[in-house]
């Protein structure tokens, strides 16, 4: 099969849910993937964060094929071997107690959204005010389950499938006044990205989250903390609320945590944790010995290979390259990111969409949210080498298609 032949069964077989890039992939190593005509491709992607490792990791391999000889579902009716020392890890990196493994990053957000209810429940039980609502951020992006899309902000994933699960609301992010005002004591959860991804790489203000921490301490609500892509080292720490003075009550993972395996993972406090019991939620694929052992290696190699470290290094590196890359391109509005979650702002959608296809073409994956920012999250072993190469070629590309769009710009004016 070519890239031709699956378009075309695609458009026969498939649930037209996805706009693909035309580009067909056949294989992956290290930072490369390598397309059915043979052309290479520097990623710096990673699959929207998950491929942390790259392709092919030789660890990652080694135990995939080890378990997968040995047992690869078994069920969550019966003891398996590795859920509860990845639990272990888990929560001996977050400070957080107790675990559950699900299959996504919606399925996640599903799960923290459920707790957060029982917990309002409970309060009730005890002489207190039914809590029920969850406050979530504007441009929020936290899945497409019904549950996790009525929390994310953007019109066009919601409107298509409303009415939407009730008892959603939208905080203006970073605006500690919005936030007092729409918290009242009918809110059982604020739920917040540390970093906005999809949103735009966005940061969480240290006074937004603060005052989002205690306003949930002291009245019993929850805070969730969506690390789904921002956490697992992506950042430079295992989670990114680590740079911030704040324990949350439930933490919810996925993306790279079973180094490209289907794996989520919600972090909950033991008092968060207390109110769920056998039979209120549960999964039939989420947390089986396949993607647990990957998982366990994954942390093990992000450890031996000091890859936090490196994510630090290169991320420092890679945002010099790409603030020197603004002050010689004016369409540039700004840089903003940590670690390996880096995002670029231009002052145009039309020469932020056109200067993605370019780099496609140059053999860069990379990809364009929010209309108008340039989306890096390359793997963690990415280079420094790797990130001359494609600011390189960014520079290239963005003088061609400023050229261009001024050209057509000035075309218009005088037809």
């Amino acid at each position: 099969m070519n890239l031709e032949s699956a378009k075309q069964a695609e458009q026969q077989l498939l649930l037209q849910t996805y706009d693909r890039y035309p580009i067909y992939f056949r294989e992956g190593k290290g930072v490369t993937l390598v397309d059915d005509q043979g052309k290479e491709y520097i990623d710096f992607l990673s699959g929207i964060g998950v491929n942390a490792l790259g392709y092919g990791h030789p660890a990652i391999t080694k135990v995939i094929a080890e378990q997968a000889a040995k047992m690869i579902h078994v069920s969550n009716l019966f003891y398996t071997e590795f859920q509860s020392t990845l639990a272990r890890k888990l929560t001996q990196l977050s400070g957080l107690d107790r675990a559950f493994f699900c299959n996504s990053g919606t399925e996640a957000m599903e799960c923290a959204f459920k707790l957060a209810r029982l917990n309002g429940s409970e309060n009730a039980k005890i002489g207190g005010t039914p809590r029920w609502k969850v406050l979530s951020m504007e441009n929020a992006f936290h899945g497409r389950t019904f549950g996790a899309v009525s929390a994310t902000w953007t019109e066009k994933y919601r409107a298509p499938f409303a009415p939407l699960v009730p008892g959603f609301d939208f905080v203006k992010f970073n605006d500690v006044a919005d936030l007092h005002e729409k918290f009242d004591d009918s809110v059982a959860a604020i739920v917040i990205e540390v970093i906005q991804g999809e949103g735009g790489i966005y940061f969480v203000a240290p006074e937004f989250l603060k005052a989002a921490r205690e306003l949930t301490a002291e009245s019993g609500a929850v805070l969730i903390i969506d690390e789904i892509q921002s956490g697992l080292g992506r950042t430079g720490k295992w989670f990114t609320y680590q740079y911030y003075d704040v324990k949350p009550d439930i933490v919810t993972l996925a993306k790279p945590l079973a180094a490209g395996l289907p794996l989520g993972c919600v972090l909950i406090a033991e008092k968060t944790a207390a109110a769920m019991h056998p039979g209120l939620h549960g999964t039939t694929f989420g947390g089986g010995p396949l993607a647990c052992a990957t998982a366990l290696k994954f942390l093990e190699v992000i450890e031996s290979d000091g890859l936090l470290a490196h994510v630090n290094e290169v991320g420092d590196y890679f945002k010099e390259k790409l603030s020197a890359l603004k002050s010689a391109q004016d369409c540039i509005t700004d840089v903003r990111g940590r670690g390996l979650m880096v995002g670029l702002s231009i002052d145009s959608e039309e020469i932020a969409k056109d200067a993605h296809a370019a780099m496609l073409q140059r053999g860069f994956l990379i990809n364009r949210t929010h209309g108008t920012t340039l989306r890096f999250l390359p793997p963690y072993i990415i280079t420094t080498a790797h990130v001359d190469a494609m600011v390189t070629a960014l520079g290239e590309v963005l003088s061609e298609v400023r050229e261009k769009h001024l050209l057509h710009m000035a075309g218009g004016q005088h037809g």
